[in-house]
């Protein structure tokens, strides 16, 4: 008799698997997940909008002197929400574009018709870390508006 009950059991849980109100249940929260990855891709362009200073610069792991290779500490980005792009270097000012890959992983920097990459290392609302290989890694907190 244990066997039927052990057959029993499994067809219960067969059941309960294939069961269509648990199958929209889950198609529903499928849904969900995907709507909130959505809104967490905008939410980060959204994030990266406005002005960020650099507070470090590393590069092949050593740490760079930012107020002696730019000859001031005052160095920053700012991101606008129409992808214009502006760095500020003490009282020197160059205009370019910006735009965020899909995935969030990547920062592309247009200036000029020449594109520049970073990878995206942490990006939160107060922090960003970015590195190309050709200039190092940027460290940047977010400045209030």
């Amino acid at each position: 008799m244990g066997g039927l009950k052990d057959v029993i059991q499994f067809r219960n849980s067969l059941n309960l698997f294939f069961n269509p109100n648990l199958f929209k249940m889950r198609k529903l929260i499928l849904a969900f997940v995907f709507l909130i990855g959505l809104s967490a891709s905008a939410q980060t362009s959204k994030e990266l909008i406005g002005k960020w200073q650099l507070v470090k610069w590393t590069k092949n792991g050593k740490d760079k002197n930012i107020q002696q290779y730019y000859k001031t500490d005052q160095v920053f980005q700012v991101f606008k929400e129409n992808g214009d792009f502006e760095s500020l270097v003490g009282d020197e000012s160059h205009k370019a574009k910006w735009k965020m890959s899909k995935n969030n992983k990547e920062l592309t920097i247009i200036a000029i018709l020449m594109p520049v990459k970073f990878n995206i290392d942490y990006f939160d609302t107060q922090k960003r870390i970015i590195t190309t290989p050709q200039l190092g890694t940027f460290e940047y907190k977010k400045l209030a508006d």
